[in-house]
């Protein structure tokens, strides 16, 4: 589709519009059977805990996305922390460590069983990390034995967080050079040593790979074997960008997005190849901090297309990270505040709430994104997306037209905010709906603004903004 000449109406830059038909059934390029509730949490192994009793945002936030689908948001817990933890069964804290600053993450801790305890209670699906990195295998064995026994909601239980990093002076390593080759035949010994002492079969999360190079999970689902019986997912992490390379506009660009996880395309197939689901078991923004991109309501327009993409590549659950409490820039939600980039999750959680398809209407090379979203065959809802990056000055806008709709109106909402680097912290909350989080406690607040749009002739046009999205249902 050719983008034509800009006019400028109203204080908007209005470019030539787009239009899309949308299909009546799913096409052949649609996405596999989605899952009930695919956009869930990462907590880092430390916080935990104090995630669950000490920030009361935690449960509220959870549940708003549990009220869109119907079904909890699945969890994992763990993280660089889980590497440095020791299951002490006499324990009688969840965690136990010290820090200098709080601030901080632990060099070492220990945990209890009432860590899995408290896991047991989530309402949703849990997958627990635990520790490969110091091999003490007979450790991480009693733990995800109590663990097994404890937790009804048990999903799956990782050994080790992105051995990439792992290095030749870590235990595991035993002395020697830490290769791909060294990890997947520790990863296939202690998956089939761990399966093994829990009488369970299909109950690891394989991989955890921070990229796809050089460890990959292409090499190590070839060298599983039989152990593959023992793998019940292929977890992939991805963090875009980091503090020295972070980019607000290429993070949240749609053609951007799709050209940063195109390599995870032959990760995914590898996993499926072996009769196995891929997650993204970590991922998010950007990494160190962020370099000031993470906190911003960008990057939760990211959330929202990355979510999509990866949909439509054919991973099945994408947990977000959220990190150290009072230190974390890309989390949804802390003790006190809001974080801007949980707009984006509940939108996209939305967005694809009791769907079971999504197509892409659009071939991803532009700034602008528009998907098909269905239920048991049928359109039900289309989401348009408009990437381009707007921080200040006239705000350019796109026009969408949608062609084949059968009914006489439709009605749409809106996700958008002051501008694409405007944080919440600072005031400058964006709105889904017209409705905001509030700080401290994640209620919604604020009367819902639905926008009813008129269909003539089977088709209707809608106006996106720079740096906004618009959910339409059909």
């Amino acid at each position: 589709m050719l983008i034509c000449s800009w006019l400028l109406l109203g204080g908007l830059a209005l470019a030539a519009g787009l239009t899309f038909n949308i299909p009546a059934s799913p096409p052949s390029t649609a996405s596999s059977q989605l899952p009930a509730a695919p956009v869930g949490v990462s907590l880092e192994f430390f916080t935990f805990p104090a995630y669950m009793t000490d920030v009361a945002s935690t449960s509220t936030c959870l549940k708003n996305l549990r009220d869109l689908t119907g079904t909890w948001p699945p969890m994992r817990i763990g993280g660089t922390t889980q590497d440095r933890a020791t299951y002490s069964a006499s324990s009688r804290d969840a965690v136990t460590y010290s820090v200098a600053d709080p601030k901080d993450a632990p060099g070492s801790l220990t945990f209890g069983p009432q860590f899995f305890s408290l896991a047991s209670k989530y309402e949703g699906k849990v997958t627990i990390g635990l520790n490969r990195r110091l091999n003490n295998l007979a450790n991480t064995i009693a733990a995800a034995s109590l663990a097994k026994s404890t937790m009804e909601n048990l999903h799956a239980i990782e050994l080790g967080n992105e051995p990439n990093f792992f290095k030749s002076n870590d235990p595991i390593a035993r002395g020697k050079s830490w290769s791909a080759a060294a990890d997947y035949a520790s990863e296939a010994s202690w998956q089939e040593a761990v399966s093994a002492n829990l009488s369970a079969s299909g109950i690891i999360s394989a991989g955890t790979f921070f990229g796809t190079s050089p460890m990959s999970i292409a090499g190590l689902s070839a060298a599983e074997g039989d152990a593959n019986s023992f793998v019940k997912e292929y977890s992939s992490h991805n963090y875009p960008q980091s503090s020295s390379t972070a980019n607000l506009g290429n993070l949240m660009s749609h053609s951007g997005i799709a050209s940063q996880i195109r390599s995870f395309s032959g990760e995914i197939k590898a996993a499926n190849a072996k009769g196995k689901p891929h997650v993204f078991g970590e991922t998010n923004s950007a990494t160190q901090g962020g370099g000031g991109i993470s906190p911003t309501y960008g990057a939760g327009l990211w959330i929202l297309d990355y979510v999509m993409q990866l949909l439509l590549l054919g991973t099945k659950a994408v947990y977000f990270h959220q990190g150290t409490i009072g230190n974390c820039q890309y989390c949804w939600w802390g003790r006190h505040s809001m974080g801007a980039p949980y707009y984006g999750a509940y939108f996209a959680t939305m967005a694809l709430a009791n769907a079971d398809q999504i197509a892409s209407l659009d071939d991803r090379t532009t700034a602008y994104a528009a998907y098909a979203i269905y239920k048991s065959g049928a359109p039900i809802k289309v989401l348009l997306y408009n990437s381009n990056y707007y921080t200040s000055g006239t705000r350019s806008s796109q026009t969408f037209t949608l062609t084949g709709l059968s009914s006489s109106t439709v009605t749409a909402k809106r996700l958008t905010g002051p501008y694409a680097t405007s944080r919440v912290d600072r005031s400058e909350s964006p709105t889904v709906g017209g409705q905001t989080f509030a700080d401290g406690t994640c209620t919604i607040q604020g009367a819902s603004a639905v926008e009813t749009v008129a269909i003539s002739e089977g088709k209707a046009t809608f106006t996106v903004a720079a740096s906004e999205a618009l959910l339409v249902y059909l």
